[in-house]
């Protein structure tokens, strides 16, 4: 699959999820196979760029791969300023998040909100792609609720508006990431339009991956929750898709080296007091069974880099052992 200049190695994409697909876990994903990890959602309000988690989410320094940048917000002028911002600071591909459920993103009526009103889309749309020379691209979900699902009609204004490829969320706003996702609507929109598609919600397993491509028929995938805690999914997914079977599950000690490279990432990126508040959630998702409850809520407590590398440590030694 291209988007616009750019050719991806692969049909799998990490998705963009604020407060997760920071640096440190992109270049995880990338080097297990993503073909493209787009970047934490950045507002278009520039009253915020100058915030320290504003800067971070914009700092690409020593990324490899295509840099895409996801920007939300409901001006068109101010979004079309935030694409030549963030283009002027590295990025390769804007995304256009307008599938956000979050009710703070909605309040402001960006994110899925905009999918109430089809013409603000398309000048939104229009402004942004006008703004810059590098490939635009856009994220939605099916629609508002169930009874308006206006995706189908949102990809038309998205086609003829210039977008290079859309992905879609198999949920509306309403159902947050509730129930199912559902995959008739993007089938849909995947036959209504010529630009590129990809699918995303609940894609957690390379089975469900290949039946996602073979009944939609999409051009690539997007992986979100499913990634978190899993980086190496990416990897079980293209190996599925290239032959047909299951990975060999990956080794207890590759798994260790992971979270340990991890963890260190985390704590350089963000310092040491916020890495280690923001390595608890992340340590969470990779140790998230019944049986590591007692080593996440004694790792939860532990305020310094050392003792996390240490506890973490100490803890593979332990299931090693057993």
């Amino acid at each position: 699959m291209r988007i616009g200049d750019y050719q991806l190695d692969n049909p799998l994409i990490l998705a963009p999820m604020a407060g997760v697909t920071d640096q440190p876990f992109r270049k995880l994903c990338l080097r297990y196979g993503a073909a493209l990890a787009v970047s934490e959602m950045l507002s278009s309000n520039p009253e915020v760029w100058d915030s320290e988690k504003s800067r971070q989410r914009m700092d690409h320094s020593g990324e490899h791969g295509i840099r895409s940048v996801q920007i939300a917000g409901s001006d068109p002028q101010q979004m079309a300023y935030a694409a030549q911002f963030n283009v002027s600071n590295g990025a390769q591909i804007i995304d256009i998040n307008m599938g956000c459920p979050a009710k703070k993103v909605n309040k402001k009526l960006a994110g899925s909100a905009l999918l109430k009103d089809p013409e603000l889309v398309e000048q939104i749309l229009l402004a942004v792609v006008g703004a810059v020379k590098v490939p635009v691209t856009l994220k939605i979900r099916t629609g508002w609720d169930p009874d308006n699902r206006n995706g189908v009609e949102i990809a038309r204004i998205a086609q003829e508006s210039g977008i290079q490829a859309l992905a879609v969320h198999g949920r509306t706003r309403k159902d947050m990431y509730k129930g199912e996702a559902e995959f008739d609507t993007i089938k849909a929109i995947k036959r209504a339009v010529s630009i590129p598609v990809i699918a995303n919600g609940d894609i957690d397993s390379p089975e469900k991956a290949q039946a996602v491509l073979d009944y939609t028929g999409v051009d690539a995938l997007m992986i979100g929750r499913g990634a978190q805690g899993r980086p190496w999914i990416f990897q079980e997914i293209l190996h599925y898709l290239k032959t047909g079977t299951k990975a060999q599950p990956i080794a207890d000690s590759e798994q260790q080296q992971v979270m340990l490279s991890h963890l260190d990432m985390l704590h350089q990126f963000y310092g040491e007091f916020k890495g280690v508040r923001f390595a608890r959630k992340h340590i969470g998702w990779y140790l998230n069974s019944a049986e590591q409850k007692e080593f996440r809520a004694v790792f939860n407590r532990l305020e310094s880099a050392q003792e996390q590398r240490e506890s973490l440590t100490r803890y593979f030694e332990q299931v090693f052992t057993l």
